[in-house]
């Protein structure tokens, strides 16, 4: 499995590589702690309820793939702009489509990896 990102525009591709492996607890270390995770417009959660929706997008079973279009960055911070799309055939044969465009924010750690602090994968729309 990949190694935490060492440059915030390879964020993406890690979390993608973890989230499609199905490893929980690799995909949370894509996280800093206290992270933020927005699984919907206006509903933002941290700690184990964003895990626990994050892990719900997950369990679909369906991979993600990602697109990244702006990476903006500002000593230990960055601005992430991705498109993505989870396409596929879930564990009970329903088609699943969902994409979007996420607006991220990821933070250089004290190890020199880059984590999300913001994840929110709806980034561009509603509320």
């Amino acid at each position: 499995m990949r190694e935490l990102a060492e440059r915030p525009e390879d964020v993406p591709a890690v979390f993608a590589e973890r989230f499609n492996s199905g490893d929980l607890a690799a995909l949370a270390e894509v996280y800093e702690s206290g992270a933020v995770f927005v699984p919907e417009p206006g509903m933002p959660l941290t700690g184990a309820e964003a895990q626990a929706a994050n892990a719900a997008f997950a369990g679909l079973g369906v991979p993600v793939s990602v697109r990244p279009r702006h990476v903006y960055t500002t000593g230990d911070l960055a601005l992430l702009v991705v498109d993505w799309t989870i396409d596929g055939t879930d564990a009970d044969g329903q088609h699943v489509h969902i994409e979007g465009t996420a607006t991220d924010v990821a933070r250089r750690g004290e190890d020199g990896r880059w984590r999300y602090a913001i994840d929110n994968p709806f980034g561009v729309s509603g509320a």
